[in-house]
């Protein structure tokens, strides 16, 4: 098996036993991106001397034996994710040349622990869609085909994985961007519970949604970069102050007399059937482990998409209007006066997508349709809320699908955006909830797309979702990334 195909857990003992140096696995990653990316288009920005440089640094840490897990370990970061001297552009001609002062505290962790970054990775425009195909520097294709789209919008971050472009990365999740990438490009991707990992740093979409987290090899590996990653900030005034968990702990249980709840709005209507049928096999599978599946109810998550994009697109809506050609960012050189600057410097640095959830967002917030559309849309969100907690008086975990159908062909839904986000339908009311959700790969499509099942846990339940994951990845087995290259 190649070192790129290997897991951060078998690298890091690779790493250990001096069998391989961290330069030298650093090389080989970058050696791949080179060979690669021109196919998958998953990064941005390629950061050769600041890796090999920290390469270095992590080598001697662990010659003198001070190695964390992460200690040498090549990753991605997505790139709305801030990168001290790193240019960030959030995938957008706004900020194609923006370079932070500053790290998020997640790279921050990252570093601290000795991980080694590569670079930053492809996304839909200001994390904006489910495809990865609203970029200006073009879609990321998806390693088992790259006729399909990688999904979104964390696509580069789940296609570096599984392409064996970098050993983990980091994305970002308001409405599902890690979790239905993860299941498209057969990859784990965890998107915690809101406020358990820092958004410092993070450039805002939808601050009430937005949550960064990890896309990984397998269960084992999303653990370990939790362990990393989580924990209060006090310059994130959404950071939950609570004790520490070693996340990686519980793996080994099992799930013997864990109640898994299914809920009937998810598989009524809607679903392909290759994923409704991977799914319910997944299901299955953690029954004979022991597992109990009940139906559960979740009667407003039919709502949950309308919602979704009312809320998400009204804060997006205040977030984006500091991009005024002025402060930062890009600024036309057509313009002849301030009016005119604000207005063309918008116009051409923000694409089609951004710019429609811009619009969307502020006639939501408009005088005469904020109580109409806006704080409709509030209650709806604690209707779901509730419905979620109700739910789980009669279960731990709930498995659902993480999108409607395994990755589609570029170009064919882009068009039609309304289409793009109904898929949104099993994912967004986990974070109008704020809960965690994991996806693990469960099965393949009719054409050999990876499918995953989505686990959802109440809030800060991280270790027993990651618990029943890693007992369904010893069943099924992992899709080792690069399988369908």
């Amino acid at each position: 098996m190649s070192i790129l195909n290997k897991t951060i857990k078998e690298t890091s003992e690779l790493l250990r036993a001096r069998k391989i140096g961290v330069v030298e696995l650093t090389r080989e990653y970058i050696k791949k991106i080179e060979k690669d990316n021109e196919n998958i288009n998953c990064y941005i920005t390629v950061c050769e001397k600041e890796a090999l440089d920290a390469a270095e640094k992590a080598q001697k840490l662990i010659d003198e034996g001070e190695a964390s897990p992460l200690c040498g370990i090549p990753a991605g970061i997505k790139d709305n994710i801030c990168t001290e001297g790193i240019r960030t552009t959030c995938a957008s001609k706004m900020l194609e040349n923006f370079i932070p002062p500053y790290s998020a505290t997640v790279v921050e962790k990252l570093l601290g622990q000795g991980a080694v970054v590569l670079g930053k990775l492809n996304m839909d425009e200001f994390a904006m869609g489910g495809s990865s195909e609203n970029s200006i520097f073009g879609p990321v294709r998806n390693p088992w085909d790259n006729t399909r789209v990688a999904g979104g919008s964390s696509g580069g971050s789940a296609a570096a994985v599984s392409a064996n472009m970098a050993c983990f990365t980091l994305g970002s999740d308001t409405g599902g961007s890690i979790r239905q990438p993860a299941s498209f490009c057969g990859v784990v991707g965890l998107k915690p519970t809101y406020g358990l990992v820092s958004r410092y740093g993070l450039v805002a979409f939808a601050s009430s949604l937005d949550q960064i987290g990890p896309l990984a090899k397998d269960v084992t590996d999303c653990a370990i970069i939790l362990n990393a990653i989580a924990g209060f900030d006090p310059m994130d005034s959404t950071s939950v102050n609570k004790e520490y968990e070693d996340y990686t702990q519980d793996l080994e249980k099992g799930v013997q007399g864990i109640r898994i709840g299914l809920p009937k709005e998810f598989f009524d209507i809607g679903l392909d059937d290759d994923v409704k049928e991977a799914v319910l096999n997944a299901v299955r599978q953690l029954e004979a482990l022991g597992g109990k599946a009940y139906e559960v109810g979740l009667p407003s998550i039919k709502h949950s998409v309308p919602a979704y994009y009312i809320i998400s697109s009204s804060e997006a809506s205040a977030n984006l209007a500091r991009y005024d050609g002025i402060r930062y960012g890009y600024r036309s050189s057509k313009a002849r006066d301030i009016s005119e600057l604000y207005r063309l410097s918008r116009g051409e640095g923000f694409g089609r997508e951004v710019k429609r959830r811009i619009l969307l967002g502020t006639y939501a917030l408009s005088s005469g349709y904020h109580d109409e559309l806006y704080k409709k849309a509030l209650k709806v969100r604690r209707m779901i809320f509730n419905d979620f907690n109700n739910a789980f008086e009669n279960c731990d975990v709930i498995a659902a699908p993480s999108y409607p159908v395994a990755s589609f062909k570029i170009g064919e839904n882009i068009q039609e955006p309304l289409k793009m986000y109904l898929g949104d339908i099993y994912t967004a009311g986990v974070n109008l909830a704020g809960l965690p959700g994991l996806v693990v790969p469960c099965g393949r499509d009719k054409n050999g797309m990876p499918i995953g099942i989505q686990l959802i846990g109440k809030a800060f339940s991280e270790k027993l979702l990651l618990r029943v994951g890693y007992a369904l990845e010893k069943a099924v087995g992992t899709f080792r990334p690069g399988e369908g290259n």
